[in-house]
């Protein structure tokens, strides 16, 4: 269980919890030639590729989908996904979600340690874009940034969280995850650190299956109380 006496920081995974990205979009719009697109569901998409890097992501999904020489095709994937969501960041096709931002503004107000969290490399360069309050963009909300870093190995390997815990300053036991992916909720626990799974896309059981600490649907059943001993965290309903 999340104890309110020692959780001191968090660490936010981007895609799925901060900001609604063309991510899933932009695999599936890329897969004509691999595999059919119509096949690559979100259910997919959140069991095999969300939170893993780019090569990762691209080989689980052509395996998932039966495609021919997976492995092999998977570099290709990888650069046609990317070349497909470079045009759709340029476009503006993303979004914060409004409960994150409230979250996020809220615990920095406050002055709550925190950090950004994700394998992908154009999460920084979304999160720029998404001003809040006083000429600040989101990105400017986090303590500690290890989006996009080249790790030798993703999620579920817990390496980008305790890189983030470092540069936070906070040990790892003490810092909450906010992930979406059940493979970023193992991370987590692999870290030992306390996570909050967030489903907003209803996959509920295989968060509370990968072992988060709190399911919610939306941030604003977390509620952001006094941090200066620590955060408590509860349902509101």
């Amino acid at each position: 269980m999340v104890d309110a006496n020692t959780a001191a920081a968090g660490i936010f995974d981007v895609d799925g919890v901060l900001l609604a990205s063309p991510h899933e979009r932009a695999w599936r719009e890329a897969l004509p030639g691999f595999a059919d697109p119509a096949r690559f569901t979100t259910a997919l998409y959140q069991a095999k590729v969300a939170g893993k890097p780019r090569l990762a992501g691209a080989r689980a999904a052509l395996e998932a989908l039966a495609a021919p020489d997976a492995a092999g095709a998977a570099v290709a994937y990888a650069a046609r996904k990317q070349e497909r969501l470079a045009t759709l960041i340029e476009a503006g096709c993303f979004t914060a979600f409004p409960d994150a931002l409230r979250l996020v503004m809220a615990a920095a107000a406050r002055g709550w340690p925190m950090a950004a969290a994700s394998s992908s490399r154009n999460a920084n360069q979304m999160m720029g874009l998404i001003r809040v309050d006083g000429g600040r963009s989101l990105l400017d909300l986090f303590s500690a940034n290890v989006c996009g870093r080249d790790l030798p190995r993703g999620k579920p390997d817990p390496e980008i969280f305790l890189l983030a815990a470092r540069d936070l300053r906070i040990s790892p036991q003490r810092c909450v995850v906010f992930e979406d992916a059940p493979v970023g909720i193992e991370a987590a626990r692999a870290g030992r650190m306390m996570s909050i799974g967030v489903a907003r896309l209803g996959g509920a059981a295989p968060l509370r299956a990968a072992g988060a600490d709190l399911v919610v649907t939306s941030l604003d059943d977390v509620a952001v109380g006094d941090m200066t001993d620590g955060w408590p965290l509860r349902r509101t309903t």
